[in-house]
């Protein structure tokens, strides 16, 4: 959002509508939840899904990742323009036409016959879907009494928790017994009952409309260095990184893009992006927090159901399933983290939720190829209790400080630095896991060969005498090596970002003691 939308100008706004009120605010909770249960969940639902995707369309589950990341970056793009649009359009229309949108895009995703339209179609659907998160919280936030904001904060909460478990379970259970294209296809009942009930409650409470000056340079630089980023990162690993003039020519557009854009924003008058936010310490911190330990959180999250998937021999349901309870404790301790924020220093909070996710990873870095489905759940529950420690301290943390009416341009930058710091933990995790992966095939290749020659040679030996042929040998031991070598990368990955954590303690501990007292309930005004 800009600074532009952040400041006052003009005469004084409009008061704020009454609050709503018995069936109508039941009603348009109700409306603004799914909503945005529809949205969040559709950045995690396709995460089991992958490998169906992959085969069914004919690419590699890594160029299936792009499904995730063509989302994910779309929408950080998007998230900026909300507070623009917001003026241009009316907050109602722009919400509900949003929906509308989604809805579409979602239709037009199912129908997609190959992995290229599939991608455009999930930009598109990520393009649209930016405003819906942001005007769900303003909106639920006007529908309550000032006294009750807390509540709507939990219940807008909830469903952000619940969205991302349900996702994998509900992607995998469908998957399996439908087909892939159905993970988009239901978002439409959804979405159209969604829009319709929001439309019937808040079209009288639109919000007042101004015409405003949009940064064109600035947005198409936006989009050309987040853009060019991406891309290198997702196609790294198969064109085998700066060998390729291709990576070169993107590296080079992204980094001139991204310097032009620096220039650009802190020089124009009304900036698509106030990068002048980053002067404030609390703001910069918290931001760089939130976002890299998003980013740590979705590339570990999309890279478990694959390795369970090709690796364990998980079905899509299975895999659901094992990711499922990762929001058990995180509802259960959301009331807790929500009332101590306002008391207990947002940064001690913080901290439990780097410790716990740097354990979980930790613990998951100790599996092996023989980890029944009691391991792999213990750490997945435990990332419950992270979660809950995550995402309310530090937004706290992050717009402490800040006047109110810079909050709008606050938590635009803050939502677009996160969404895209987690489309690029998504390539930069499973590419760091094509590469470790690598590197211990070629290792344990050489440990049969060498150091275990008696004993591999004995193996091949009970083998020939159960009757396999030399060519099922060799095929079956590198089946064999390619697990343990896929085992053994995400390994690494998992300790990689188990350390990552750790050191964000120190990270968030450079902001300075927040201000106690309405924290959140501010953001998610502003938000």
């Amino acid at each position: 959002m800009s600074a532009a939308q952040g400041a006052p100008s003009g005469p004084a706004s409009p008061p704020a509508p009454p609050p709503l009120r018995g069936a109508s605010l039941a009603l348009g909770t109700l409306a603004l939840s799914l909503a945005t249960f529809m949205n969040v969940l559709d950045s995690s639902i396709a995460n089991v899904s992958l490998p169906a995707i992959s085969g069914d369309l004919g690419v590699s589950p890594n160029q299936g990742v792009w499904v995730i990341t063509s989302f994910a970056v779309a929408n950080a793009i998007s998230v900026p323009l909300t507070g623009w649009l917001t003026q241009r359009i009316g907050m109602v229309k722009l919400f509900t036409s949003s929906v509308l949108l989604f809805v579409i895009a979602s239709w037009l995703c199912g129908l997609a016959p190959s992995i290229e339209m599939l991608i455009l179609f999930r930009v598109i659907q990520g393009a649209v879907a930016g405003p819906m998160i942001p005007l769900s919280q303003t909106l639920l936030l006007q529908s309550y009494p000032k006294a009750k904001a807390g509540m709507a904060l939990a219940v807008w909460s909830m469903t952000v928790l619940v969205a991302p478990v349900m996702g994998p379970l509900m992607g995998g259970w469908i998957t399996d017994n439908i087909s892939w294209p159905w993970i988009f296809y239901i978002n439409v009942p959804v979405g159209l009952f969604a829009a319709g009930l929001t439309w019937s409650i808040y079209r009288d409470r639109e919000s007042p409309t101004k015409k405003l000056p949009i940064d064109v340079v600035g947005l198409s630089l936006l989009i050309v260095w987040v853009g060019a980023l991406q891309i290198m990162l997702d196609k790294g690993r198969e064109l085998d990184w700066f060998h390729s003039n291709q990576i070169i020519a993107l590296a080079i557009v992204a980094a001139i893009a991204f310097v032009v854009f620096i220039i650009w924003e802190l020089t124009e008058e009304h900036p698509v992006v106030d990068l002048t936010l980053f002067k404030d310490r609390n703001f910069w911190t918290g931001t760089l927090s939130i976002s890299v330990g998003y980013g740590l959180f979705f590339g570990n999250v999309v890279m478990l159901p694959l390795w369970l998937q090709l690796y364990m021999g998980y079905t899509a349901t299975a895999a659901g399933w094992v990711l499922a309870p990762v929001g058990v404790l995180a509802i259960v301790c959301m009331p807790f983290v929500g009332k101590s924020v306002a008391t207990v220093d947002p940064r001690r909070l913080s901290t439990v939720a780097f410790v716990v996710f740097a354990l979980v990873l930790w613990m998951r870095s100790l599996f092996n190829t023989q980890a029944d489905i009691e391991t792999i759940l213990i750490p997945t529950v435990i990332q419950g209790v992270g979660m809950a420690f995550f995402f309310v301290p530090l937004v706290a943390l992050t717009l402490s400080g800040l006047e109110p009416h810079r909050i709008p341009a606050a938590t635009g930058l803050s939502n677009f630095v996160r969404i895209t710091a987690g489309a690029m933990g998504t390539s930069i995790a499973t590419t760091l896991w094509d590469s470790r992966t690598a590197v211990h095939h070629v290792q344990l290749t050489e440990q049969i060969g060498n150091g275990t020659g008696i004993a591999a040679a004995d193996v091949f030996a009970r083998m020939h005498a159960l009757g396999l042929s030399t060519e099922q040998i060799a095929a079956y031991t590198n089946q064999l090596v390619n697990q343990q070598a896929a085992m053994l990368g995400a390994n690494d990955v998992f300790a990689g970002s188990a350390v990552l954590f750790l050191l964000m303690i120190g990270l968030v501990w450079l902001a300075r003691p927040a201000k106690h007292g309405g924290a959140p309930a501010d953001a998610g005004a502003a938000h």
